[in-house]
């Protein structure tokens, strides 16, 4: 047995070495088809437009730029798939693995359902990346799913599939365009990679396009935020908007915050989330005092807002995290775990409200 075993392997190592050393052919992915944009036109891989919104501060600009929640779908029939991408920043985040930061994460779908499938790894440093994603697969079509980076600009990608194989773009798998606005925990701080955020999870477990808008630490209820979902397609919107800003400016902004996206969406739903009970908050007694205040700011004033509007929805606790302490990086930002806890009672809520509209 062992030496069927030593020649069997002696005939498939030449064949692998040779997969591994074979031509691979670069294809723009410009040029394949882009899911998650919040709205048309703009660079391929950026979230919106910035330039049609003048009134962003410098830092919320920036974010809008990154390509967060996006991901490139296609099919390829190719054993192997490689990435080369440039992205503009240098420095990595605190508390961002360099995966989530400016890495990529495939899924590919198999019997219905989306099976993650590598990780394109990028440079520690510099801005050119070339890596390996999933290697040594079999040659059947496979439908593909890449996200792109949480937290760095995409300057440009290529996808590598070997000489002779079939890459194509695929339809957007999503139906249903749910748009969420929020802070770092929407924006995916501490995901560990780009499909792991809780938008890009609710994505894949629901089958709906979910728009990452998150804008971390920004989200402070601002007229610009209004203004952009005044001014994009959603069937639905979720709001992460109450982690960012402190209670007098919950207390100042909501309403007029509600009333501006109302002006263009009359009847759209909207659903609001409390925010989390901050792990920062444990010992530290400012930080507890801020946080109760703001929660109970977002409380009574949405409160006031769902007496005039039977379309407004405030889930709350709409971030649980257990109560076993575990499930933050620093305190504040969701790990893997956190995300999963939250998702868990999230889901189901969010997807009766949502069969409410005929979206399912």
């Amino acid at each position: 047995m062992k030496r069927l075993i030593y020649l069997l392997l002696c005939l498939l190592m030449p064949a692998m070495a040779a997969a591994e050393n074979a031509p691979v052919k670069y294809t723009d992915a410009a040029n394949l088809t882009i899911v998650n944009k919040a709205q048309p036109g703009g660079p391929a891989f950026q979230r919106i437009d910035v330039a049609r919104y003048p009134e962003l501060t410098p830092t919320v600009t920036r974010y809008y730029r990154y390509s967060t929640g996006l991901a490139v779908v296609f099919r390829t029939d190719s054993r192997n798939i490689r990435a080369r991408w440039t992205t503009v920043n240098k420095l990595p985040g605190a508390n961002s693995t360099l995966i989530a930061q400016r890495g990529l994460d495939l899924y590919i779908r198999r019997d219905g359902k989306w099976v993650f499938a590598g990780v394109g790894v990028p440079n520690k440093s510099g801005t050119q990346h070339e890596a390996p994603i999933v290697e040594h697969m079999n040659t059947t079509m496979k439908e593909c799913l890449l996200y792109l980076p949480l937290y760095d600009e995409i300057a440009g990608l290529e996808i590598g599939t070997d000489e002779g194989a079939l890459l194509e773009a695929a339809p957007d798998p999503f139906r249903h365009r749910i748009v969420v606005i929020g802070s770092s925990i929407t924006h995916g701080t501490s995901a560990s990679r780009p499909g792991m955020t809780y938008t890009a999870r609710l994505g894949r477990t629901l089958g709906f396009g979910f728009i990452n808008l998150g804008a971390s630490g920004q989200c402070k209820l601002d007229t610009f935020f209004a203004r952009i979902a005044a001014e994009t397609r959603a069937d639905a919107f979720l709001f992460d908007t109450f982690s960012n800003p402190s209670a007098q400016q919950i207390d100042e902004r909501l309403e007029g915050f509600v009333r501006r996206i109302r002006e263009s969406h009359p009847t759209t739903p909207l659903i609001f989330l409390q925010t989390e009970v901050r792990e920062s908050g444990n010992f530290d007694l400012k930080k507890r005092a801020f946080e109760d205040a703001k929660r109970e700011a977002a409380r009574k004033g949405m409160e006031k807002i769902l007496e005039t509007d039977k379309n407004i929805w405030f889930i709350n606790p709409g971030m649980d995290l257990g109560d076993d302490h575990e499930a933050t990086v620093d305190g504040v930002h969701p790990t893997d775990l956190g995300f999963e806890r939250m998702l868990n009672t999230l889901t189901p809520r969010i997807t009766r409200i949502l069969r409410k509209y005929g979206i399912e």
